[in-house]
């Protein structure tokens, strides 16, 4: 898998696994799930309705990001291919079709839940791997327990993920993308209630994002302490730094003008990069010069260029 597939992986965060028994419904799902802010999905080989289904949705959404999924030969992965689909996903680790894959410089997220699963993938100079069934195979702690032995490897952990859970899996180290159908139940999609599907997927990514508010930052380079101490007259803690006091952890105090006209307001949130290419699409323009970078070259903060009445937005990884 190139970098740039998984980047594009990594900034959706989310990858609907999709069963669809009627291929007719697939352009319908599709442009739900776009509408809902995801691009990308996994049409699953479960139904004789698949080939057709990726078909449909890459003919009318070449740009939308289309694997296949349960891919369980050589043969499924050629008809998923030619089919259209952009990355294979299996639940296992069957070598025949991941060699073909690799052979054929098809990308494949094969399926692992075991060290010597993984150590199969690793022989191949995979990175991205799925993690399946997830929370049947101990979830977050068992991901956590990978990281040590296989720290430069990442997961695409799919089974048992919903929105009560998704968040834990968001903020873990070695987790690309999470994969889940409780955005795209079977009833919804015989049904065709692509509006509920559609509300469902804002909720998820909303959900992903893991959004706090952080501070309000207020900057004076003229009566900075006399705000301070108006402040601290309601009885909150004052903690004085090099370039800023808090008052509280929630009002910081800059004696002099740095990013919006009147200060900042910042948020936290799961992932930097993602909640970025999130808030892009919400007219939200990242600054890259106020990028911030912690000791393993991960993103840890960015302001944006955009301010509302006075005040400058970023964001800070929780």
């Amino acid at each position: 898998m190139t970098e740039e597939m998984k980047k594009k992986l990594h900034n959706i965060g989310i990858v609907p696994v999709v069963k669809l028994e009627d291929a007719n419904k697939a352009v319908g799902l599709a442009k739900a799930l776009l509408d809902g802010g995801i691009n990308c999905a996994e049409v699953t080989f479960r139904t004789a309705a698949a080939e057709q289904s990726i078909k449909n949705i890459s003919e009318k959404y070449p740009t939308m990001f289309v694997g296949a999924g349960t891919v369980t030969s050589v043969e499924l992965a050629k008809k998923a291919v030619n089919a259209g689909a952009k990355f294979i996903v299996s639940p296992g680790f069957n070598e025949a079709t991941v060699d073909w894959c690799l052979e054929n410089d098809v990308p494949i997220i094969p399926g692992v839940c075991t060290p010597s699963d993984i150590e199969k993938g690793l022989a191949r100079g995979f990175d991205v791997l799925k993690f399946f069934p997830a929370e049947a195979s101990g979830g977050i702690n068992m991901l956590k327990n990978f990281a040590g032995p296989f720290p430069n490897l990442m997961f695409m952990p799919t089974g048992g993920i919903n929105l009560s859970n998704l968040q834990d899996y968001a903020r873990t180290k070695n987790v690309l993308a999470t994969g889940g159908s409780w955005m795209v139940k079977a009833s919804l999609i015989e049904n065709e209630d692509w509006d509920t599907i559609t509300k469902m997927c804002k909720d998820a990514m909303l959900e992903l994002q893991g959004f706090e508010f952080a501070h309000v930052d207020i900057e004076d380079d003229k009566d900075s302490e006399k705000t301070i101490e108006a402040l601290c007259a309601f009885g909150f803690e004052l903690k004085r730094g090099k370039s800023s006091s808090f008052v509280s952890d929630k009002v910081e105090v800059i004696p002099t003008l740095f990013s919006g006209k009147k200060g900042h307001v910042g948020f936290r949130c799961n992932d930097v990069e993602r909640s970025i290419e999130y808030l892009k699409d919400k007219g939200f323009t990242p600054d890259t010069n106020s990028y911030i970078y912690d000791d393993n070259n991960q993103l840890k903060v960015c302001y944006f260029k955009e301010q509302f009445s006075g005040f400058a937005f970023h964001l800070v990884r929780k």
